[in-house]
């Protein structure tokens, strides 16, 4: 061990079962959010004949679960800092099993809205949470491979309903009911599991004590973040930087992703002529991709490397935005290349390192709350951005590329500065750390010792 480079020793350090199993339950919150969307996608159509749907009603429909979602995250991380993380953790499975099970049996149009509002509300309030119920509980020198496997599971999520998807497209209505379903049983089983499960409320119940003080970073600077979960902390410098930084390049790499998450195999057929089997082909083919790459990430999440890969992926997400661009999507060929490029590079460079960032930047106390907050904001820029994008294709498929590669710049830049600036500054600014030096434990690899 001692022969290897520093840098990769942490990622080889094991991680003890029960955290993983924590993890596991944790990124459920990701599956079954990341579930009910492609379940939404792939069920509108056959919604709108079953139930007469007009067109406001079918719009509608994909527009409130992103603003319950992000309302859901706004309210539940506040709700989990003030009330206790381990409660609304159990709490608001339960409601997104009660929500998706009225969708799933829904006689119309307006109890299938009804259950969609409780599934949204619940699925945005435990995101935030459950990523702070694995940073809390997690010791420092495995979080970051803890939260990004959140990550895994996201992918897991849209994976496995899209290719019920494919699978269930014959049965019609009642294909859509078997895939909402499954979202249903998912979170049974998983709320049964988390009841059971015994969470460390911090890891000093793992045999790392909290000292007295606060510690000290690199060079033995100390700097001490606000403590205590009152709103007027957000406001303090300290939260209120990397609050932003984290939000900005959240949102900016999320208008590329969400957009062609919800449009992407409209935009092939509509503007790349990609027939409609080809443009669910392609969508199908490159999940696999994702999937691995995300994976990657968890296996770099605590070395350096997680953020050097972020620089090369970064640029390449760029490029992969920039080549459709140059043709205005007009080239199936331009699109395809994109898909390649972007699958590659996106896991590396995008809503993962958001969740990681976030946990290694804010502070424990306020952690549900801020994240909550910049994830529901988040989310509200992306209904508001879907609700233009139909429009805005219409005009200038060119002009949407464009401002997507534009976006992806933004988020390069601002992660830039996240990863020179505000990780070196977490390191140094410690609020109640699992160890005297827990926040340089998680952005640096292990000692040598080890």
């Amino acid at each position: 061990m001692t022969g290897l480079p520093a840098v990769f020793r942490t990622a080889e350090r094991p991680v003890p079962g029960r955290y993983w199993k924590l993890a596991t339950l944790s990124g459920m919150a990701s599956y079954l959010d990341s579930g009910l969307l492609i379940a939404i996608s792939v069920s509108l159509a056959i919604w709108r004949d079953s139930f007469g749907m007009g067109v406001w009603m079918t719009g509608a429909i994909s527009a409130i679960v992103t603003f319950c979602i992000a309302i859901g995250s706004l309210v539940g991380g506040r709700l989990a800092d003030l009330f206790g993380r381990r409660r609304v953790y159990n709490a608001d499975i339960l409601c997104y099993a009660g929500g998706v099970t009225v969708m799933t049996f829904a006689p119309n149009d307006i109890v299938l809205l009804g259950g969609l509002v409780i599934a949204g509300l619940a699925a945005g309030a435990d995101l935030p949470t459950s990523l702070a119920v694995v940073s809390q509980a997690a010791p420092a020198w495995a979080r970051g491979r803890l939260i990004a496997f959140t990550q895994v599971m996201w992918s897991v999520g849209i994976t496995v309903t899209i290719a019920l998807g494919y699978v269930l497209s014959g049965l019609g209505a009642l294909g859509t009911r078997i895939i909402v379903g499954h979202l249903a049983v998912a979170a049974v089983v998983t709320w049964f599991l988390r009841a059971r499960l015994r969470v460390p409320e911090d890891a000093e119940a793992d045999g790392e004590p909290l000292p007295k003080d606060s510690a000290g970073g690199p060079g033995g600077s100390t700097a001490v973040l606000p403590q205590g979960t009152h709103l007027r902390n957000l406001l303090k410098k300290s939260i209120l930087v990397p609050m932003a930084a984290t939000f900005f390049f959240y949102v900016a790499w999320g208008l590329g992703a969400n957009t062609f998450g919800q449009f992407g195999t409209y935009f092939l057929v509509t503007v790349s002529d990609a027939s409609q089997s080809v443009a669910t082909g392609l969508s199908l083919a490159f999940l696999p991709v994702t999937l691995l790459m995300t994976v990657v990430f968890v296996r770099y999440a605590d070395t350096p490397w997680r953020d050097r890969l972020f620089l090369v992926a970064g640029g390449v997400q760029i490029v992969a935005f920039a080549i459709p661009s140059l043709t205005g999507g007009a080239s199936l060929a331009g699109m395809v290349a994109y898909l390649i490029l972007y699958q590659l590079s996106s896991p590396l460079a995008g809503e993962a390192n958001y969740k990681v960032w976030s946990q290694l930047t804010l502070p424990p106390d306020t952690r549900g709350t801020s994240q909550g907050l910049t994830y529901a904001l988040a989310r509200a820029a992306f209904a508001v951005a879907a609700f233009f994008t139909p429009a805005l294709l219409e005009y200038s498929a060119g002009l949407l590329l464009w401002s997507i590669t534009a976006c992806a710049a933004i988020s390069m830049v601002v992660g830039v500065y996240i990863v020179r600036v505000l990780i070196p500054t977490a390191a140094a600014a410690v609020v109640r750390p699992n160890s005297p030096t827990e926040a340089s434990a998680a952005a640096q690899p292990a000692p040598a010792s080890e």
